[in-house]
């Protein structure tokens, strides 16, 4: 199985599994329930808040703590680009005739589509909301380790979900691994993901849909070998202790709720501009 990475623009499970492990970063030392909480916490943020310079704000005290953990910033930054396909491919459509000042017409036969400021704001609001939300997810898995976070999935979710979620994580590194060595295979006789997928997109839904027949028959596999070794649905069960959070971190997720609250919910209620 290939190890390499498939595309500079797509996360290395790999490596985000090993800097998990190492655990260099002084963020590795806080507990995972504290930084669950904390990401709970964000996403609420993010959620509700639609004010563009707090989100532009959100997105660089991110990126400061990508620094600060001596995280690889760069190779976050060309992440990106999977997160921003995706909002461009979804919201690509709601921009348009959004109410507001035009700044681009497109006539298109007897009707015209127009971009206003709204709907570019649209845009790049959706677009922060969507890279905060993913970064913050990436910054979540690199400095936990992989035994809290399975203890984690255990004790939050309910039978058969924890173990559908489990087995769907150990499975993704094998689904990598043999997209990866298509794609080598691909490369070596002068092809490209992105060339290729544009000239020869037939061969590629036939390389996907093989990949995933490829992939049931590993689970298949790996289910009898399991099943020999006296696993069965439900059974798993995790020993590892989650390191609680210490008195410090309680008062910063409670101080983190509180700005939450207070931000979103008890000052617009005071100046007039009802959340509901």
């Amino acid at each position: 199985m290939s190890t390499s990475p498939i595309s500079d623009h797509l996360p290395d499970i790999n490596l985000i599994t090993s800097l998990a492990e190492r655990q260099t970063t002084v963020f590795s030392r806080i507990s995972p329930w504290t930084k669950l909480g904390m990401l709970i916490c964000l996403i609420l943020t993010i959620t509700c808040v639609q004010n563009i310079l707090v989100l532009l704000i959100l997105y660089v005290i991110l990126l400061f703590l990508y620094r600060v953990a001596e995280l690889p910033v760069r190779k976050i930054i060309a992440w990106q680009v999977l997160p921003a396909f995706f909002v461009i491919s979804l919201v690509g459509i709601l921009i348009w005739n959004e109410p507001g000042s035009i700044i681009l017409m497109l006539p298109i036969g007897p009707f015209s589509l127009h971009l206003t400021d709204n709907g570019l704001f649209l845009f790049i609001r959706l677009l922060l909301k969507a890279l905060i939300s993913f970064m913050a997810s990436i910054f979540f898995l690199m400095t936990t380790r992989y035994e809290h976070f399975s203890a984690l999935i255990y004790r939050l979710f309910p039978t058969p979900l924890d173990q559908i979620f489990l087995m769907a994580y150990r499975f993704l590194f094998l689904t990598i691994a043999m997209t990866g060595s298509v794609l080598k295979a691909v490369r070596s006789r002068g092809g490209g993901l992105i060339r290729s997928v544009r000239m020869q997109s037939k061969m590629f839904a036939e390389v996907a849909g093989l990949v995933f027949i490829r992939s049931f028959e590993q689970a298949e596999r790996v289910e009898k070998a399991m099943i020999s070794r006296g696993y069965a649905n439900g059974t798993y069960r995790t020993v590892i202790v989650v390191p609680p959070p210490t008195i410090l971190e309680y008062l910063l997720l409670f101080g983190a709720y509180t700005l939450v609250i207070v931000s979103v919910w008890i000052i617009p209620f005071f100046i007039g501009e009802y959340p509901w």
